[in-house]
């Protein structure tokens, strides 16, 4: 970020994600976005209404002084001269109670508006929803208006209403002001004209509407007793919005929407509500006679600043720094938590800071007040109930669907409720000793973020120096025609359970994949990465009961060992090996190279990202803003924070009502609540689904008759998302419904139903069938070059998913993750070389098979070169397996000599996929 984005970010950004807020909630109950402009302007009106009646109250009072003093000013001005006319000036202006620097009083609605101006500006002017969208005479709220064409030449009428509204304001708010104040006003007027004229026509709607409301409170200003007439007005708008609330209901489902309806007609009841009250009760008793404490409201403004701009940010980075980094593009994540605490410190310090400074004096205490207890509620939000189970990807989005329970919620709003009745205690008996209260919690949640950065330093150091040292080489591997060639492909998460029903839906997948054997009954021994991927790499020595067993090693290096078995045997028996994205190298999210170091023949290469261009910018880019959604999302009760979370878009103003093509480009994938369409482009997925894609383009193809080894692994199949069908490919808008009403019966195979009706679900399908349909591709390429039938290929993955497709899989009654069969089946897929047909084997098999196959017939007695054993799957046949499901999965925490043993222990024999073949030995979670 430059200091000119900070800067920005700190004044103006806060302004500018309040606009996105109320115009995206507005949006997801009104199909139209004139109306929501309207809206927009009604509320952001309303809502800086008090610091505008207060920033007028000001300028009149700065008036009056100033006519009061202006004869005698005028009168010293006149007798004295130089250095002594200074100095009469200033004892009379001391005498007056009056500063010179008070002459700015008379500017304060201007230098208000003009934040307010460049955020509304920001948004609205750079606002692609309204591109090509009608309202009324406006052909285009993303274009000029043109609404008047004379002789082909189009003149732009709202900026003249406007300009016109804004006079008229102008000549009723300035009479009685001096000229200055007039020429001031009116020159702003003029400027506007000019500077708008030539703006779409959606912002200039939204200025103009501004301007009336400015006009209409000005008129307000000049009738008598107007705060009894408005009471009654805004009582009977009230119970009008309030009846309508079942319509509004009926005619959207978004409860975000709803409440603001709510607040917002339950809000125009609060005056006449306040004036009965006041005619029957002396409500003055009720009144706090104190002045407020500046030093403890800045106090809780700087906590509150800390702890969503710099605390949450910084814990959620530091929790997996690897993810948040572009090996190919390095960024230091840092600066999210930079542009989050911009952001933050804006609100809470700024613009909390500008709305008590303006406040009176009697009514600061109240604001005090507030602050104490948003600190309290929010730390208790964050630190007691801001703990869930669920995993953010770089996205900020979770990986299943994010639901909190309604009891968890009801606890939740009575505790906050209760805390909050007990904050108020404390300040009223203890308000003297609460700001070294405030100034202790944020310099210890300062603290905290700072060991936060520290370990995200720490944590992307290395990264840091590999990212330097990349080769902007394409990756490339070899395969011979007159050779052998073997390929391990490592699906991360890859389904075993779904082969079936891909091929009863596409059956061309048949003569894609000739000469593969699947194997149906395939068994991994973890949940986990960390866990289940060893195994598959360097076989039964690295299966979790073995690695347990090596105490004295760190997991770390066990599972380099793993990760290296096939590489360096094949590379020791003359075969050109390469590597690309392996798992988990020096235990790192992004794979360290550098574990290859020692095997200078061994060619190494990261894939993921390196494709990223053909789907455009990061979205993780969007996290600069979205960091400050998540902590706001995270101090809120739980009652409110799915409305705040946005299905991950954070309340950016993408309603599905107002879908445009071309429109939402790279702003990361949003789905339906029945996961039938879709729009935008989730790059979590696709910077490894683009390494699919480019299978072809990676492969060189060679005349002789080398021997080659390619290890890959791809995370498609994990980080899912949705495709559009019957293609799998990726597009900016997806349109499922059709394809899904029609084709339900490829679901069903031999009687056996799988039920895909959840976001989870459908996503999982989508993204394995995506990722075969491209291997299929790539082996249609491979045949067409004569190098397919001299070519082993295996397909496996680590482990399955916990997608609860059928309750026969089910250990429980389904309520438990771990206790779903299909979490430890994975793929496995092998061709051999001239294999012709498509074949399935019921054999029981386990991924850590997959090393035995590489070898058989190629290298003689293959021995693990780091421990001396022989490999082979004897160990399969010689007892049960034992799988281990471990709930962590972090390598940064899970990474001591053996596995963190909270976790479930199970015994599994025989046929994988009957429940009645699984014991539970002990589970420790």
């Amino acid at each position: 970020m430059t200091v000119f984005e900070m800067l920005y970010a700190f004044a103006i950004k806060p302004l500018q994600l309040i606009f996105e807020l109320i115009f995206a909630i507005s949006g997801k109950g009104i199909d139209n976005p004139g109306l929501s402009i309207i809206v927009l302007s009604l509320a952001m009106n309303f809502l800086v209404l008090p610091l505008y009646m207060r920033a007028d109250a000001v300028q009149e009072e700065e008036k009056n002084i100033e006519n009061k003093l202006r004869n005698g000013v005028a009168h010293i001005k006149k007798t004295f001269k130089g250095d002594e006319k200074m100095m009469m000036l200033q004892t009379y202006y001391r005498q007056n109670n009056y500063r010179p620097t008070d002459v700015f009083k008379g500017s304060v609605s201007l230098f208000l508006e003009i934040p307010f101006f460049i955020a509304a500006y920001q948004f609205l002017s750079h606002l692609a929803i309204l591109e090509g969208v009608a309202f009324g005479p406006i052909r285009d709220l993303g274009a000029e208006d043109a609404l008047i064409n004379i002789g082909g030449f189009g003149i732009n009428l709202l900026p003249i209403i406007m300009t016109a509204v804004n006079l008229i304001s102008c000549v009723i708010y300035t009479k009685g002001y001096p000229l200055k104040t007039k020429i001031q006003l009116y020159g702003m007027a003029v400027f506007f004209f000019f500077f708008l004229y030539k703006s779409p026509s959606g912002l200039v709607f939204y200025w103009t509407l501004n301007n009336v409301f400015s006009l209409v409170k000005t008129i307000c200003y000049k009738v008598k007793d107007i705060k009894k007439i408005l009471s009654r007005v805004f009582a009977v708008i009230g119970v009008i919005g309030l009846a309508c609330l079942p319509l509004a209901r009926m005619k959207t489902g978004s409860k975000s929407f709803l409440l603001l309806w709510t607040a917002a007609f339950g809000a125009c009841l609060v005056p006449m509500a306040y004036r009965l009250l006041k005619k029957k009760y002396d409500l003055s008793k009720l009144s706090v006679k104190a002045e407020g404490n500046s030093l403890l409201f800045f106090s809780g403004c700087v906590y509150m600043a800390v702890l969503t701009g710099v605390l949450i940010p910084s814990s959620v980075i530091k929790s997996s720094p690897q993810e948040f980094v572009d090996i190919y593009r390095f960024s230091d994540p840092v600066w999210f938590v930079v542009s989050a605490a911009c952001i933050s410190f804006g609100l809470f310090v700024l613009w909390f800071g500008v709305f008590y400074g303006l406040a009176g004096k009697d009514k600061r205490v109240y604001f005090d007040w507030i602050i104490w207890i948003l600190c309290g509620i929010a730390t208790i939000n964050y630190m007691v109930f801001g703990k869930n189970a669920e995993i953010l990807d770089s996205s900020l989005r979770y990986t299943k669907e994010f639901t909190i329970a309604s009891k968890d919620k009801i606890i939740n709003l009575v505790v906050c409720v209760a805390a909050a009745a007990v904050l108020a205690l404390l300040y009223y008996f203890l308000k003297k000793k609460l700001t070294p209260i405030l100034l202790a919690a944020a310099v210890a949640v300062l603290g905290m973020s700072i060991f936060n950065i520290v370990g995200i330093e720490k944590g992307i150091k290395d990264i840091r120096v590999a990212s330097a040292q990349l080769s902007n080489e394409m990756p490339h591997f070899t395969f011979s025609k007159e050779g052998k060639n073997v390929v391990v492909l490592m699906l991360d998460r890859a389904i075993g359970e779904y082969i079936p029903y891909f091929v009863n839906e596409k059956p061309e997948l048949k003569k894609m994949y000739s000469g593969f054997t699947y194997y149906p009954n395939t068994l991994s021994f973890g949940q986990k990465t960390n866990v289940g991927s060893p195994p598959l790499y360097g076989g039964y020595e690295y299966t979790p009961t073995e690695m347990n067993k090596r105490d004295d090693v760190l997991l770390a290096q066990k599972h380099d060992e793993a990760i290296k078995v096939m590489p360096v045997l094949f590379d020791e028996n003359g075969y050109n090996v390469t590597i690309c994205d392996p798992t988990y190298a020096g235990y790192s999210w992004i794979p360290d190279l550098s574990v290859y170091d020692e095997y200078p023949n061994i060619k190494t290469y990261i894939t993921e990202g390196y494709f990223r261009d053909s789907y455009g910018e990061d979205i993780t880019d969007r996290n600069f803003r979205n960091f400050f959604g998540y902590s706001i999302m995270k101090i809120s009760p739980l009652c409110v924070q799915n409305m705040i979370y946005d299905s991950g878009r954070y309340n950016e103003n993408l309603p599905e009502n107002f879908l445009n093509t071309e429109v939402f480009e790279n702003i990361g994938q949003t789905n339906s609540p029945d996961c039938l369409t879709a729009y935008g482009v989730n790059d979590a997925i696709y910077d490894m689904f683009s390494v699919l894609e480019n299978m072809e383009t990676m492969t060189v193809i060679s005349d002789d008759d080398s021997d080659n080894f390619l290890m890959m692994s791809n995370d498609s199949t994990h980080d899912c998302s949705l495709f559009q069908e019957p293609e799998y490919v990726v597009t900016n808008t997806i349109d499922n419904t059709e394809y899904e009403a029609t084709h339900q019966d490829r679901y069903e195979v031999n009687g056996i139903r799988i039920e895909v009706s959840t976001g989870f679900q459908f996503i999982h399908y989508q993204s394995n069938m995506a990722a075969i349909l491209q291997l299929g591709h790539w082996f249609e390429y491979l045949k067409e070059q004569g190098v397919y039938d001299n070519t082993r290929i295996i397909i496996v993955s680590d482990h399955g998913s916990e997608v609860h497709h059928n309750e026969m899989y089910e250990l429980d009654d389904g309520s438990d993750d771990l206790m779903d069969i299909e979490l430890y089946n994975p793929l496995l897929l092998i061709k051999d070389f001239d294999a012709k047909e498509f074949t399935v084997d019921e054999q029981f098999m386990t991924n850590a098979d997959v090393p035995t196959y590489a070898f058989d017939d190629l290298i003689d007695n293959p021995t693990n070169p780091f421990t001396g054993k022989e490999i082979n799957n004897e160990e399969k046949y010689a007892h049960p397996q034992y799988v281990f499901s471990s709930p962590e999965w972090n390598v940064e925490v899970n990474n001591k000599e053996t596995f963190d043993p909270h976790g479930i222990w199970f015994e599994v024999s025989k046929d994988m996929r009957d429940k009645n073949n699984w014991t539970i030995i002990s589970d420790d979670r």
